[in-house]
């Protein structure tokens, strides 16, 4: 298990989600590592587009401006290409064996989330305007478009490319299952028979967030040459992980502090997100009026004192700690080089206390 620095201070520091076992391995250092690993494929791989939508490509990943000025903007911290990267070491293969893997998964993560915000009709990401808001909808999805087939593309030339190809074609199809359920959650009601469970959430988080972080894992070990019962042991992993990282995602978008996470306090109640707390507070017995605050343009910070105590704050660290344990578990079911188990198990942890 992970330790952190007992000087940080989180949402989380009354309740950590992960509990203090051993020092973790320098989780900024890895990903630097990895990033510098794999950057200049992804450039490479970008170049191939064409060059308006290579633009596009270019401003998600936080490499230019509109127009195609260099930009310092932040790309993200390259989670995903970091586990390809890992999984094919774990596998003890070279890192770079992992490279093709990690560039798909980037390809696809950048995809999702052009798709993402245009669906959301979400006008920022990393305090930048999205693209479609930059570019316009339709080019957007042509970006979009564009970065899926060339992930395809990718793989497809890599060696052992049919398995990982289709490794990525089951993460997709799991992808778009999430991302369906989560617009339709946003058409259910807060009460009765037809409200969402904390069960079809967690089904959700597993596959809008968990498949894609699964699939770069085990698409590393793929291409590493490690055996069949490692590549699902590594994906299984990550697919929890992602549903721990959604939860803890929600518990910052109500109880995040805006500094830190860059959103609004109680964003996710003021756009009424049926979110892994709130669930499971309105599985409570006491629930009252909770329904109709959340309904309601009500006090935010009331509705938020509720949900705590209606345990369902308490709830969501209890299931990112449930998560995080089976991941843990998942990557101990297999045998794996042990210098590199560690620095996933210290990138589980980094990712569910990400507002380090």
């Amino acid at each position: 298990m992970t330790t952190f620095p007992s000087a940080v201070r989180t949402p989380f520091d009354a309740h950590p989600v992960i509990p203090s076992a051993q020092a973790p391995a320098d989780v900024h250092q890895v990903l630097d590592r990895c990033r510098a690993l794999v950057r200049p494929a992804l450039r490479d791989a970008v170049g191939r587009m064409h060059p308006w939508v290579a633009e596009m490509a270019a401003y998600t990943f936080g490499w230019c401006e509109v127009g195609g000025a260099p930009a310092v903007a932040s790309g993200g911290k390259g989670v995903r290409q970091a586990l390809a990267v890992l999984g094919a070491e774990a596998a003890g293969a070279p890192g770079q064996v992992g490279v093709d893997g990690a560039v798909a998964v980037e390809l696809v993560h950048a995809f999702s989330l052009l798709h993402d915000d245009i669906m959301d009709g979400d006008t920022t990401r990393r305090r930048r305007p999205t693209v479609w808001k930059a570019y316009g909808t339709g080019p957007a999805v042509l970006a979009g478009d564009a970065l899926f087939a060339l992930a395809v593309e990718t793989l497809a030339e890599a060696p052992a490319g049919p398995q990982a190809v289709r490794l990525l074609s089951v993460a997709l199809q799991d992808l778009v299952r999430g991302q369906a359920d989560d617009l339709l959650f946003a058409t259910r009601p807060w009460t009765g028979p037809e409200r969402v469970r904390p069960d079809e959430y967690r089904a959700m988080a597993e596959h809008k967030t968990g498949s894609l972080l699964g699939c770069a894992v085990a698409l590393g070990a793929l291409l590493g040459g490690a055996p069949p019962a490692t590549v699902s042991a590594l994906d299984r992993a990550g697919r929890h992980l992602g549903v721990a990282f959604q939860v803890v995602d929600d518990l910052l978008g109500i109880w995040g502090d805006p500094a830190v996470t860059g959103k609004p306090v109680h964003g996710d109640l003021r756009e009424r997100k049926k979110t892994f707390p709130v669930l499971a507070a309105l599985d409570s017995p006491a629930a009252g009026r909770l329904p109709s605050l959340l309904g309601s343009a009500a006090d935010l910070a009331d509705t938020a004192a509720l949900i705590e105590e209606l345990g369902g704050r308490s709830a969501g660290l209890a299931e990112a700690r449930r998560q995080v344990t089976a991941a843990e578990a998942a990557l101990a079911d297999v045998p794996l080089e042990a210098e590199v188990a560690g620095e996933l198990r210290s990138l589980i942890g980094f990712l569910v206390r990400r507002d380090l």
